[in-house]
């Protein structure tokens, strides 16, 4: 120990030799401490050293020898080292090497430990894949050892080094048998690979034996596909010697597509195409994988892509039979991937212009895009049709005229006169049988009532609990919190009891407040510690007394002061249920039954609590039922007189929320936020809401505290007043632009005006594709209840796409899909007003793709007359798809 503290390396091992090996273990225990200690303190090199080689002389049995070894590799072999493994026997020593052999590695000492105690005892090396690969590292890096370490070899580059070394001979055969161990490890270099082909080279090594040893292991356990990429390179076959292994090849070709079958993603796949690619099998080994490749073309865009160009290769060597084409083309050209679908079609056409006798197959096959939604590669379609219908017999023709009949309307002209027929194909004979097009709409969905008071503390319990896991239904919320109140009045104690379960998980936490919020309220009814959230709670509702939050969300402040105001009603036990229960899901009340509710309260002498009264007449419907307003003005109660001017006034008066000038000066490009932003709308209220009541709908006071998306319960708030509540810039900020789009379904079955801030949102969600199925079922219910204006909506899309957003596509396939749904005029109606302003000047990106879907449109309504800036792109010049498909609507229209 004292020879440990002075960094006496020397004296340590002096030491450590008068010991008896029992004597060296006893301090094994002493040294951990001392080691705890040095550890922890400045030291020398001299302590560390010293510190290491008396640790290191304890271990006395050559298991922890060699576990010790392996667990403190990183020591340089020197003198010390040599003279204190020598304080061992040689069956000792040799059974050390045995054990370090078996995980040999050459991090830090181990392996020089290793082929020291080797080359010292006279012991056989190990025979382990890792000291076989450790070795070859070693002699690839030619470290330098000490003089009394015994090891290395002599030599200027690596190759030398292994042919002067004696190991070569016992080691190097083990390395060829199982090369792949070797040369595929995840952490492996190209060293030993280069090692073993140069030993090849001068006859050292059997490169025969080499190559199919490889392969075997490839196929046994294949490697990551890069790593077999350079395997391959490396060794550069020759055509016999690629021969040679036609079998293993096949083995890991049969292998491989085994895995592509089961698909994945891009990055998953990726190393076994290039694996697949690196072996290179001919045509006539891909031919007899044919089905496996067929397979493939349903996979995903990657592994179908490599599918394709197998395919085309058997058909360019004359591999593939004629079925089998009209096979693969049956499954890539209605593929979404335009790319599939266009190399596909550039098959067929050099097929046909290759042997004209295939052209009328290779045509009927082409005509199956005729299918595709596209209009772009249909129109790709016809026009190899065209090119070589020449060269096809008229036996063809009735099956080209029969998928004729799945093109767009836009090209249907030009396919009647390519193919011969005497109408447009799918028109009526008679212009006088026509219908009329009328949309296909979804039916109106009329508001779920809600069910009346929760009867039982039970299943109450158990409605808090749906709300807890599940807080985007405001029908349970709702009756729970009633329930809650309810219940609590009339027997607290039981309802404690049946919310116990209930209370050991607790809700998912947010930034804003939201209608989990509600176990904060179970939670008050059991007296229970109340949660930091529901402390913040009550700070936070605190805060909004004087005017809006900075952290929340305006619905959610107010959502936070019906809660924490639920938790002093159920204290207080004065009032024995809520007003503000809706009478339907949209969060609307009926006027009848607040009337009821408040009346009830006048007869138990009870003022209703003023959040409850805020939020009860913000969702009152208004009547112009006489009974309900002489019923309202016989309240005597302040509340009642409260209840009875706000049904006769109508409530809060709706304001529009259209910008000023809106739409009739011409947007910029790009055009600026301000341009299309909503103004704020509000109506200061008389007498005054609740600061948290009145900022829903008052004077706009900003809405900074978006830190999560919208919620249902938003709408639910105010359900007369949709407009005004989406203009206050709910869906703008990004933070927001996370959610929102799935609660537009709840704001076009609310009520009120459906005006420019809801039609914006609807604007901003079709272009929204993560969403964009809920702005679409939005559209189609709004067009369903006649509150659509897609004249409005159509420049709304116009303006934020010249605003820069670079998502004309996904607004063409969000309309897409509400056409595809039978809404064909609705959205040419939309489109009708886009195209204008999206065409002036020079075309925003993504345009042409608005215009197929607009030919499709107009042609399936019987739409007519000129737009102008059409017309103008359409007798331009260029030969663009914008400008091709402005000429197809143009016709259209005429």
């Amino acid at each position: 120990m004292e020879r440990v503290a002075a960094g006496d390396v020397a004296g340590v091992v002096r030491e450590l030799g008068e010991l008896t090996p029992g004597q060296r273990g006893a301090c094994a225990a002493e040294l951990t401490a001392l080691f705890e200690v040095i550890v922890r303190r400045e030291n020398t090199e001299a302590e560390r050293i010293a510190l290491f080689a008396a640790r290191l002389g304890c271990q006395v049995t050559p298991e922890a020898t060699a576990a010790w070894i392996r667990a403190y590799p990183y020591f340089r072999m020197d003198t010390w080292t040599v003279d204190l493994l020598d304080l061992y026997p040689v069956a000792w020593r040799t059974e050390l090497v045995a054990l370090l052999g078996e995980q040999a590695t050459t991090a830090g000492a181990v392996f020089a430990v290793t082929e020291h105690l080797v080359r010292d005892t006279g012991c056989p090396p190990p025979a382990s894949h890792e000291f076989v690969l450790a070795w070859l590292y070693d002699r690839a890096e030619s470290r330098e050892r000490h003089p009394r370490v015994l090891g290395g070899a002599p030599g200027a580059d690596f190759l030398q080094r292994l042919r002067a070394d004696d190991f070569t001979p016992k080691l190097l055969p083990l390395a060829v048998a199982r090369p792949g161990r070797l040369v595929f490890g995840p952490h492996t270099s190209e060293r030993p690979l280069e090692a073993l082909i140069g030993l090849t080279a001068e006859g050292v090594v059997d490169r025969d034996e080499l190559i199919h040893n490889l392969f075997a292991d490839m196929i046994g356990d294949p490697p990551y596909g890069p790593r077999a990429v350079i395997t391959l390179e490396a060794l550069a076959l020759t055509p016999a010697e690629h021969a040679g292994v036609a079998r293993e090849r096949a083995a890991l070709v049969d292998r491989l597509l085994g895995r592509l079958l089961e698909d994945g993603t891009r990055m998953e796949i990726a190393p076994f195409l290039v694996f697949l690619r690196a072996l290179a099998s001919t045509p006539a080994e891909k031919a007899l994988a044919v089905r496996d490749y067929l397979a493939l073309l349903d996979r995903s865009l990657p592994v179908a892509t490599y599918a394709q160009e197998v395919l085309t290769g058997l058909d360019e060597a004359g591999l593939l039979e004629p079925e089998l084409l009209t096979e693969v083309c049956e499954r890539v050209l209605l593929r979404p991937e335009k790319k599939l679908v266009r190399a596909q079609l550039g098959l067929l056409g050099r097929v046909a212009r290759r042997d004209p006798a295939r052209a009328g197959r290779a045509l009927v096959d082409a005509a199956l895009t005729f299918g595709h939604r596209e209009m772009t590669l249909q129109e790709q379609a016809l026009k190899l049709v065209a090119q070589h219908l020449k060269a096809a017999s008229d036996s063809v023709l009735p099956e080209l005229r029969a998928a004729a009949g799945q093109l767009s309307p836009g090209l249907s002209t030009r396919a009647a006169e390519l193919l011969g027929t005497a109408r447009r194909p799918g028109a009526p004979q008679d212009a006088a049988t026509e219908q009329p097009y009328a949309d296909v709409l979804p039916s109106v969905p009329e508001p779920r009532p809600v069910p009346g008071p929760i009867a039982t503390a039970a299943e109450v319990a158990q409605e808090v609990a749906a709300v807890v896991a599940n807080d985007r239904d405001v029908v349970a919320f709702e009756r729970a919190l009633d329930g809650l109140v309810r219940h609590a009045h009339l027997d607290r104690t039981a309802l404690a009891q049946a919310l116990k379960p209930v209370m050991r998980r607790e809700p998912k936490s947010h930034v804003d407040w939201v209608q989990s919020d509600l176990y904060d309220v179970a939670s008050a009814v059991r007296g229970d510690e109340p949660r930091r959230r529901a402390v913040m709670m009550r700070r936070a509702v605190h805060a909004t007394q004087t005017g809006p939050s900075p952290t929340y969300s305006l619905a959610g402040s107010m959502l936070a002061a019906r809660l924490t105001e639920a938790m002093d009603v159920i204290e207080s036990g004065a009032q024995p249920f809520l007003l503000a229960v809706p009478t339907l899901a949209t969060g609307a009340l009926d006027a009848a039954v607040l009337v009821e509710r408040i009346s009830a309260l006048d007869e138990l002498g009870v003022t209703p609590a003023p959040v409850d009264l805020a939020q009860a007449l913000l969702r009152a419907t208004p009547t112009p039922d006489g009974q309900v307003l002489r019923a309202a003005e016989a309240l005597g109660s302040d509340a009642g007189q409260r209840l009875a001017r706000w049904l006769r006034e109508g409530g809060p008066v709706h304001q529009d929320s259209e910008p000023k000038g809106w739409p009739h000066c011409k947007p910029p490009k790009p055009a600026s936020q301000g341009w299309w932003t909503p103004v704020r709308p509000g109506v200061v209220i008389d007498p005054p809401l609740p600061p948290v009541a009145a900022a829903l709908i008052g004077p706009y006071v900003g809405n900074r505290g978006l830190a999560d998306p919208m919620a249902p319960f938003w709408v639910a708030q105010l359900p007369h007043h949709r407009d005004e509540l989406m203009a206050r810039d709910y869906f703008e900020p990004r933070v927001s632009q996370r959610g929102w789009p799935r609660n537009l379904p709840f704001v076009v079955e609310s009520g009120g005006p459906a005006g420019y801030s809801v039609h914006l949102a609807l604007a901003f969600g079709l272009l929204w594709e993560p969403e964009s199925d809920s702005a679409v079922d939005a559209m189609l219910v709004l067009a369903a209840r006649r509150q659509l204006d897609a004249g409005l909506l159509g420049r709304q899309l116009e303006a934020l796409l010249n605003n820069g957003l670079p998502h004309a596509d996904k607004a063409g396939g969000s309309l897409r899909a509400a056409a595809e749904t039978g809404a064909y005029a609705t959205v040419w109606s939309v489109l009708e007003a886009a195209l204008p302003g999206l065409l002036r000047d020079t075309p925003v990106r993504g345009t042409a793709a608005l215009l197929a879907l607009a030919v499709e449109c107009a042609s399936r309504c019987a739409a007519k007359g000129e737009i102008a800036e059409v017309t103008a792109v359409a007798g331009r010049s260029a030969s663009s798809q914008t400008v091709k498909n402005a000429r197809l609507l143009r016709d259209a229209l005429r």
